[in-house]
């Protein structure tokens, strides 16, 4: 059985949630402590949402130092999937994975809703099993969301076809060109603000939507 690693840091608040989602996809979850740098053999890991270390200094600032993290970037450039969702997507980019930053909303409120996203890159491992194209819908919840990137970064994402989810309808939080999910260039690792762990079972979410995410992990551990 795949075994995908769901971390937990000091405010982390959707690990549970995480380790549902793994579960429901038919794969086991393994907790990993922010404080032991041991990856107990996983073949993909989650980096969940929240607010580590209380988003002190900067949300993902300090979470992108602790031991396990330093696992983690080995891992990933060693090829791992890798899964960051809202903290977790900020955490992934101050660590150097995924390039850009999450700034504070463009309105400055908390955001909280049920969010359309478009599906823009399916070549990824933990997208494969959507279809280009296809319109989802994720819970959003965040109050440092806003995707922002150099120009020329963010038309490299673009030229690479790395931008892999886009808010659809309305745009949440300012995020530069809709963007709401990036991948890096191989596409192993993802992150994204809105949260699919939030979308695995329609008695406590909008959709099922999100279950795709960790469906297509599965095939991607093995590609």
């Amino acid at each position: 059985m795949t075994r995908i690693g769901v971390i937990t840091f000091p405010g982390t608040l959707d690990d549970a949630d995480a380790a549902r989602a793994v579960r429901y996809a038919d794969a086991e979850p393994v907790a990993l402590w922010h404080g032991d740098a041991d990856l107990r053999g996983v073949d993909a890991v989650v980096v969940p949402g929240g607010f580590s270390y209380g988003d002190y200094l900067r949300a993902g600032a300090i979470a992108r130092f602790a031991p396990v993290m330093t696992s983690v970037v080995d891992a990933a450039r060693g090829g791992m999937p890798v899964l960051g969702i809202c903290n977790g997507f900020q955490i992934l980019c101050e660590a150097g994975l995924l390039p850009g930053a999450l700034l504070r909303n463009g309105g400055l409120h908390f955001v909280c809703r049920d969010q359309p996203l478009r599906v823009e890159r399916t070549a990824t491992a933990w997208t494969s099993g959507y279809a280009e194209g296809a319109e989802i819908v994720i819970p959003v919840k965040n109050m440092d969301g806003r995707f922002a990137a150099a120009q020329s970064t963010v038309d490299e994402l673009e030229g690479e076809g790395r931008v892999v989810f886009r808010y659809a309808g309305s745009n949440p939080n300012g995020s530069v060109r809709d963007i709401a999910g990036i991948s890096s260039a191989d596409g192993r690792i993802v992150g994204l603000m809105p949260h699919p762990e939030h979308a695995i079972d329609t008695l406590t979410g909008p959709s099922t939507d999100g279950l795709g995410m960790f469906r297509s992990v599965l095939s991607g551990v093995l590609a």
